[in-house]
């Protein structure tokens, strides 16, 4: 049982093993009533196993140990009988019905508030607009969930799990698809909670907002318990030694290569119509080059149009304007051109995009690159192998073999994998769309270093981030998007946050700044 009154949960003695994985190993956490608490790790270190036997998702008697809340034992046998203990979960994993409104969404489940079996819109769309209100999330409760983008469709889920009133809220990775401000909006909700008794548990690979924002912390480490702080205790140089085994003395490495002279990709008044309003540009007249081995950033708020320029760049979306890849003016139609003239990507999305979850890692790694792992029209599985544990090895994926399904790995070892896919093929240009989204720190490094290696040896990045520290310690030049157009462009030696946030919420003007905003 718990130690005091003050403890609302205590997971006590956790085991939890899969078919030749121990994920969890003899974890107790303690959770005290009315703090946020975050919880912290490398991908692979357990987090999100822990997290799903508290909601119920692995059930009672599919693993060891107890659990206790509010002082009672309990036993949770699926999501629905954690959620009607007190238990609110918004896990990493989007799930939303597209084909049903913001309020359906929310109060899935229950949409008839339980005083008659029929289903009365208006009152729920009430419900919802309330709700929505309280949280301050301004989404209107009428639209349709496939119309809106991930991050609002993250505030959904959230507001899903506020909708049950719970005693304690899980938070797996959420501010992931959120932008600054709708991320300070979550965490003044969490602080509300907080003010009325309630309790937060948070997962986040954002360090910087466990400094923020937590009263303590629990680290694992390879399924195991690694270090407990308290708020006295946290910062980031120890939190990180306690996630990896050791410091990370460089977070951003060095580079020891220059940029070089030639040009290897420019665009020129790349224009993107928006896919869903006729009439409506989503990028508008943007001219940018990149030499080879340089790292171009592009920043700006979700919803500026960075994501469009490298999907259109790729052929994954329609669009006007000229696309010269060493000078030579090409047609991308598809990401089929796209490849034949270089042109690699990393999508955003890779449980939706990247990959193909009941594929081995080695059929994944070689899907897009064939002819590299065939001989004489016939698959070499001893090749494919070969890659695959290559690119294993290179990228520091966490897997018993390459054998093993992409469904078993981690978020950020699923990443890797993509990015192994990637660069199979060689290209001569990358577009990275958020590359560490959802990538613990000794991972976000080692992605890193790569990237550092891959432009020494001679390739063009394109880098897109919501991370602003990442954008300004990796790239070597950086264009600012405000409503699909560019707002800014400078060069390293003359980044920093003030500038760059000034022109991510249209605050300067492309053409301002003088020789900075010139092209190459």
């Amino acid at each position: 049982m718990p130690t005091n009154s003050d403890t609302i949960l205590e997971m006590q003695q956790i085991t939890k093993e899969f078919p030749g994985v121990k994920a969890l190993d003899d974890v107790t956490i303690e959770i005290r009533r009315g703090h946020i608490h975050a919880l912290l790790g490398e991908n692979g270190a357990g987090k999100s196993t822990l997290v799903k036997i508290l909601d119920g998702v692995y059930p009672h008697g599919t693993f060891q140990g107890h659990i206790n809340l509010d002082n009672k034992a309990v036993q949770f046998q699926s999501p629905h009988d954690a959620q009607l203990k007190g238990i609110g979960y918004v896990p990493q994993e989007i799930t939303v019905i597209d084909g049903l409104t913001v309020a359906e969404n929310i109060f899935v489940g229950h949409w008839n508030d339980g005083r008659s079996p029929i289903v009365n819109f208006n009152s729920l769309f009430v419900r919802s607009q309330q709700l929505l209100d309280q949280c301050n999330i301004r989404l209107d409760p009428r639209r349709i969930v496939s119309s809106l983008n991930a991050g609002q469709r993250q505030l959904v889920m959230i507001a899903r799990a506020l909708s049950t009133n719970p005693s304690l809220l899980i938070l797996d990775e959420a501010t992931d698809c959120l932008t600054l401000d709708q991320t300070e909006n979550l965490f003044s909700i969490l602080r509300h909670l907080q003010r009325q008794g309630g309790t937060s548990l948070f997962i986040t690979h954002k360090l910087s907002e466990v400094v923020d924002l937590a009263d303590c912390a629990t680290v694992l480490r390879d399924g195991a318990l690694a270090a407990d702080f308290d708020r006295h205790q946290l910062n980031e140089d120890d939190i990180v030694a306690a996630m990896v085994g050791r410091s990370i003395e460089k977070f951003y490495p060095d580079r020891d290569s220059e940029v070089g002279v030639e040009t290897v990709l420019r665009v020129e008044k790349l224009t993107v119509p928006d896919p869903h309003i006729s009439g409506r540009n989503v990028v508008e007249d943007i001219s940018f080059s990149v030499c080879r081995g340089e790292i171009l950033g592009i920043g700006g708020l979700v919803g500026s149009g960075r994501s469009e320029i490298v999907n259109a760049l790729y052929g994954r979306l329609p669009h006007t304007g000229k696309i010269f890849v060493e000078e030579q003016e090409v047609c991308i139609g598809g990401p089929r051109d796209a490849k034949k003239y270089g042109i690699g990507f990393l999508p955003e999305d890779r449980k939706q995009e990247g990959l193909l979850f009941n594929f081995a890692i080695r059929e994944n790694v070689t899907l897009s690159a064939l002819r590299s792992v065939s001989r004489f029209q016939f698959l070499s599985k001893s090749r494919e192998k070969s890659y695959a544990n290559h690119y294993k090895q290179q990228l520091s994926i966490r897997a018993a073999s390459v054998d093993i399904p992409v469904s078993n790995l981690s978020g950020g070892n699923q990443q890797k994998v993509v990015l192994a896919k990637v660069l199979l093929a060689r290209p001569q240009v990358l577009l990275l769309d958020e590359p560490t989204k959802g990538v613990d720190v000794g991972a976000k490094n080692e992605i890193y270093k790569l990237m550092i290696q891959l432009v020494s040896e001679g390739m063009a990045l394109v880098l897109i981030s919501s991370e602003l520290p990442e954008l300004l310690a990796l790239c070597d030049r950086c264009i600012v998007l405000a409503e699909g157009r560019i707002t800014d462009r400078f060069a390293k030696s003359e980044a920093d946050e003030h500038r760059f946030m000034m022109a991510a919420t249209g605050g300067r003007k492309d053409g301002q700044l003088g020789t900075s905003a010139d092209e190459k």
